[in-house]
């Protein structure tokens, strides 16, 4: 869209028929090259920073593309066997994209896997240990034995799994709406584990109502929540989600200002 989201569904998918598959071709990387690539993006930078490669989507966010949307729901209950053999194909790439990462020096991953509704998971938590826990733990391990951090963002509520997630070796979870959980409930969960919340001011329920005094709230809610365990950030798709510049600065001067690196 001209001027809406960044972003859009899948029409045509790579995949109409399981017939398809033993023909099919992922996307191949060179192992080298991506490395070098990630280390001129993190040359062009201060060399102290935190160095973060962005990865792409992840297991589930790849499949139900190369399927389509609905047709991967059904997928999962009618077709397990293709579909393990789907998510290895997609899982493959991955792990030559997270050793090239580790490869140029990262500090750490980023991958995306939006699998919540409003009130709960696009699939059971059953279906999530079968069709994705090993690969998450075997990938994840992967990133650590290069010394590298998982960031793990994912949209809608994911509460059941979340646990699991963290088990499985997510260091941080990087959520656009952190007041969809119990957010009391998330912080001790996330210092039970060691991790962290990279989050903004909620992009859905608190920074599109331009109320400046509620979206200030809002990160001071957010501060004295996740103290000691938040990184607070901007959102990049302002325009996607109705949101004004100005309402965004509210919130990213109040995160200065609860923190003590501005006055006032």
């Amino acid at each position: 869209m001209a001027e809406g989201c960044a972003k859009g569904e899948i029409f045509t998918p790579a995949l109409t028929d399981w017939s398809q598959l033993a023909t099919y071709n992922p996307p191949h990387y060179d192992e080298e090259a991506l490395a070098a690539h990630f280390r001129k993006s993190f040359a062009a930078s201060d060399s102290s920073l935190f160095r973060v490669a962005g990865i792409g989507g992840w297991i589930f966010d790849n499949a139900r593309y190369l399927r389509k949307m609905e047709v991967y729901f059904e997928d999962m209950a009618l077709h397990p066997e293709e579909l393990h053999r789907l998510h290895a194909l997609v899982a493959g790439v991955y792990e030559i994209k997270i050793r090239a990462a580790g490869k140029a020096g990262a500090n750490a991953i980023l991958i995306g896997e939006d699998m919540g509704t409003q009130s709960g998971l696009l699939f059971s938590p059953a279906m999530w240990q079968e069709y994705f826990a090993r690969m998450y733990r075997e990938l994840f391990a992967l990133a650590h034995e290069f010394g590298m951090k998982v960031l793990m963002h994912s949209c809608g509520n994911n509460r059941e799994i979340l646990p699991h997630l963290l088990q499985a070796g997510v260091d941080c979870f990087q959520f656009d709406q952190p007041a969809i959980y119990d957010m009391p409930w998330l912080a001790r969960l996330l210092r039970e584990h060691k991790a962290a919340l990279w989050s903004p001011v909620d992009i859905q329920k608190i920074l599109p109502t331009g109320d400046r005094q509620r979206i200030a709230e809002g990160a001071r809610e957010m501060c004295r929540i996740f103290r000691g365990g938040l990184i607070a950030k901007n959102y990049p798709d302002l325009s996607g989600i109705g949101v004004k510049e100005e309402w965004d600065q509210w919130a990213y001067e109040e995160f200065l200002r609860d923190c003590g690196l501005v006055d006032g």
